[in-house]
């Protein structure tokens, strides 16, 4: 029994500091509808400049002043940043501000190491809370204690900010209806930057918070995103005391699961995650009027099928291709192929994204189930590559067709996490599995057939599977079924009334993304000639996006461009600098400054009739199940 009281204070010292950062993910999204993936990125700067300052002055005072300032300093980063990035494209196409967030985070990163260096750092004990308190013959560090209750005070403190002041009540009343809130002359720019920074204090608070229990490191901020974001969708949306107690389920799965289901411990709260939003899709304190804007944006010119100059313009650059081997060399050809499965990978994600107006945060669970079904089929039944990607293409699409009988229920953010929690659910079933999959050592030796055995052969294969696989992507978007699913994402209720059922069709559209995407799979185990779980991880998922939205969400084909440049960038930063994160998050971010729209979707607008009006500001709309 004293045991289970020493775990279970242990997971309410950490519940705390998650509170305190998912609550503010919550205000932030709550006001302003900013899927804010740098949040992990503030607590990880709060803990950094905490150290720092923790170091330079001594003493209780010295200690606790540095703890205060280090949150403030954060949040004064964060409103800058609101100011001079953020609010540019607040009308931009959907999760544009994904993008950006993304590129700060990957800034962050190596950020931190250039200032403070790799290794991880160790903080101070707190003074005055060195020591330990026996509770049933257990020692349970003072600290501990300090931060149970100091999870309570900062939600007492919440409270009375958001029920008792001006400001908190305009807060909550843009939760509800920021279109409302600017009808009555509310100053929406200030009121946001003020949301965003309140919620970047209590991220950098959390995180500095954190410094006498846990090493600080460079790789703490994915962690920390991943956690905030479970917490923020269990609790519901815009939920302050949804995401408290949500803080105390998840820390105590994380305390005891371990012990309790060990086989399963590192995907548990992804599990409840995804029990609850079956459940109750909007969170357990959500509200099903939580607004949140589509994520189907219109291009700037109603979409048409692509013109005669644009078939010539296509197959010159798919001949000029085809003729790359026969000048480039071996390691210039696998960096090719890599590119253009990467590309077929995006454009299945593209497909959900504009057509669907679905946006996945798990789309690598159906890459790497293609990987992992093309490998098995080849280590454990023998077959060839031809058949073996077969399998790779029937892993993803049963996996999508599963999954995506719960995850199309959903709409906006809930989709977008219930897809994150069964990407990781298959990706811990990889990683612990290892009678099958090999787990954290992975599946080597899938080689390709001998045809393709040489990097020209392979690359040659890699165009045909990437040409065909987008080709027919982009023929579905013309069909009559792309132009139901179009229907049904920019207006449910009347793709409904003329006979379009919405669940169905965005169903099938999810199943043949995931077939493409397990294809992509598939050629990239042959490529590589393993495969490993992080294939099914959420970087794998992030990359997905990041070269949808690059390209263009408001195109068809963007993803292919957006494929291009960011993996041809990353490929050649890290071969040119120790700091490629750093330089390619400040790239994301000014291309998404420079070209909110993608970079297709600039090109689209620039060849748009002079004087056509712009695409019509996205609407809000109800997320809900059926």
């Amino acid at each position: 029994m004293d045991f289970y009281l020493a775990q279970f204070l242990t997971g309410l010292a950490a519940a705390s500091s998650l509170f305190l950062v998912a609550s503010g993910l919550s205000i932030i999204f709550g006001v302003t509808r900013i899927v804010n993936f740098a949040h992990g990125a503030f607590a990880m700067l709060g803990a950094y400049v905490a150290y720092t300052l923790t170091e330079s002055f001594s003493g209780p005072f010295g200690f606790w002043g540095s703890l205060v300032l280090a949150a403030l300093v954060v949040a004064a980063v964060g409103a800058a940043i609101e100011m001079l990035i953020l609010r540019r494209i607040y009308y931009a196409p959907d999760l544009f501000q994904l993008l950006a967030t993304f590129g700060l985070t990957l800034m962050a990163e190596d950020a931190v190491v250039l200032i403070w260096g790799p290794e991880d750092l160790v903080g101070p004990r707190a003074p005055g809370l060195r020591g330990a308190v026996s509770m049933l013959g257990q020692q349970i560090p003072s600290y501990d204690l300090f931060l149970i209750a100091m999870g309570p005070l900062v939600l007492g403190a919440l409270w009375l900010v958001l029920h008792r002041t001006r400001f908190g009540i305009l807060l909550r009343a843009a939760t509800q209806d920021r279109e409302m809130v600017a009808a009555l002359g509310v100053n929406q720019k200030w009121l946001f930057t003020a949301a965003f920074a309140l919620g970047v204090f209590l991220a950098g608070l959390g995180g500095a918070l954190q410094i006498p229990r846990d090493a600080v490191n460079h790789a703490m901020d994915l962690q920390v995103i991943v956690e905030a974001f479970v917490v923020v969708v269990i609790g519901g949306l815009g939920s302050v005391g949804g995401a408290f107690v949500a803080s105390v389920i998840v820390a105590e799965l994380n305390a005891f699961g371990i012990l309790a289901f060990p086989t399963v411990s590192i995907v548990l709260a992804f599990l409840v995650m995804a029990a609850v939003l079956v459940i109750r899709p909007y969170g357990l304190f959500g509200r099903r009027e939580a607004l949140s804007r589509s994520a189907a944006v219109l291009a700037s010119r109603p979409w048409a099928p692509m013109s005669s100059r644009g078939r010539v313009a296509v197959a010159g650059v798919v001949v000029v291709l085809a003729l790359l081997p026969l000048v480039a060399g071996d390691y210039w050809l696998t960096v090719g192929a890599e590119i253009l499965i990467v590309a077929l990978f995006a454009a299945s994600l593209q497909l959900l994204m504009s057509t669907a107006g679905l946006a996945s945060f798990g789309h690598a669970a159906y890459f790497g189930l293609g990987a992992y079904g093309a490998a098995l089929a080849t280590k454990a039944l023998g077959l060839s590559m031809i058949p073996a990607l077969g399998c790779g293409v029937a892993f993803g699409i049963a996996g999508a067709a599963l999954f995506g009988l719960f995850c199309v229920r959903l709409s906006g953010v809930y989709f977008a996490m219930l897809t994150l929690a069964f990407a990781q659910i298959a990706w811990s079933i990889a990683f612990q599995w290892s009678a099958v999959t090999g787990g954290d050592n992975g599946l080597l030796g899938v080689w390709p057939a001998a045809w393709a055995s040489s990097p020209r052969g392979f690359f040659w294969f890699a165009l045909g599977c990437a040409v065909l696989g987008v080709a027919a992507l982009r023929m579905l978007v013309f069909s009559p079924f792309g132009y139901g699913l179009r229907a049904v994402r920019d207006s449910m209720l009347r793709s409904e009334a003329i006979g379009i059922g919405r669940y169905w069709t965005q169903w099938i559209a999810f199943v043949v993304a995931g077939g493409a995407a397990g294809l992509a799979g598939a050629e990239f185990a042959f490529l590589k000639g393993s495969v490993f779980p992080d294939a099914l991880g959420i970087p794998t998922s992030v990359d997905g996006l990041v070269m949808v939205l690059l390209g263009g969400v408001g195109t068809v084909s963007g993803s292919v461009v957006g494929a291009g440049v960011y993996k041809a960038l990353s490929i050649w930063l890290v071969s040119q600098t120790d700091y490629s994160k750093l330089i390619l998050g400040a790239v994301i971010v000014g291309l998404v400054l420079a070209f909110p729209s993608g970079l297709v979707g600039f090109v689209s607008k620039l060849r748009s009739p002079f004087g056509q009006p712009s695409a019509p500001r996205p609407q809000p709309r109800v997320e809900t199940a059926e």
